[in-house]
């Protein structure tokens, strides 16, 4: 039986939708305050009421955003204990036609995004004594690659260079940083890139199933418990064992 996280203060960037939604979801099901933040409120204010929990509109590429985001749950949460740097984008596009803005895009939410939204919360997770940081990385580009998704894989892959020195750097204020590696999890997201995307890496995954975005949820859940406190710097895939096949023959 783990320790409960309930009245813990909880942000979850890019809350609204996907897999953010599922952790902001799972954290909320299990009695912590949670804040989540996105760009849209439309799709902000319909998940704050679903899940009881509260939003704010911000875009974690800003720093001056970032900083309200922090200064929101010092003020509706009381602090912060667990900061999930999960928002996160995936527009397709091959290498010989991405265009700078693209890149700019990409890298400024997932990786600078993230870089600002620990940054911006640093004192209330020091406060707080338990600090947690988690970050929703990927399987693509740490492990493996996906044509259309260089600049994609760049900033996941960037994530974790990120997490291992940040977890050094922040050990002596009691605050652990880990990541979560999703594999394909059935979210809007996944669903946009068609039925035959959809349908190729379910017959990839060994487990020949998706992912729900509750897995990514509890993974992340298990990493802000007490008894994660000896943690940091580490990765957990949730892949439904993605990444093991040498072939397609061996999950035939």
């Amino acid at each position: 039986m783990f320790t409960s996280i309930a009245e813990r203060a909880v942000v979850v960037t890019g809350g609204s939708r996907g897999i953010g939604k599922g952790i902001a979801g799972v954290f909320a099901r299990n009695g912590a305050r949670v804040l989540i933040t996105g760009r849209s409120e439309q799709d902000l204010a319909a998940t704050a009421e679903e899940l009881g929990v509260s939003y704010l509109v911000a875009d974690v590429a800003s720093k001056a955003d970032c900083e309200r985001v922090a200064g929101c749950a010092a003020d509706r949460l009381g602090g912060i204990d667990v900061l999930c740097a999960n928002a996160g984008v995936f527009p397709d596009a091959r290498l010989a036609d991405l265009t700078e803005e693209d890149i700019d895009h990409v890298l400024g939410t997932n990786l600078k995004g993230t870089i600002l939204s620990v940054q911006a919360c640093l004192p209330l997770l020091a406060r707080s004594g338990r600090g947690r940081v988690i970050l929703t990385s990927s399987i693509t580009g740490p492990i493996t690659g996906y044509p259309g998704w260089t600049h994609y894989g760049a900033s996941k892959a960037g994530q974790l260079g990120f997490m291992r020195t940040a977890a050094i750097e922040l050990a002596s204020d009691g605050i652990t940083v880990n990541a979560v590696l999703p594999g394909n999890i059935a979210t809007e997201g996944l669903a946009g890139l068609g039925e035959d995307y959809v349908a190729g890496m379910t017959a990839a995954i060994p487990m020949r199933k998706l992912g729900h975005v509750d897995d990514i949820g509890y993974a992340a859940l298990f990493f802000a418990t007490d008894e994660a406190a000896y943690i940091t710097g580490q990765t957990i895939v949730v892949d439904g064992g993605q990444v093991l096949p040498e072939s397609p023959e061996a999950v035939a």
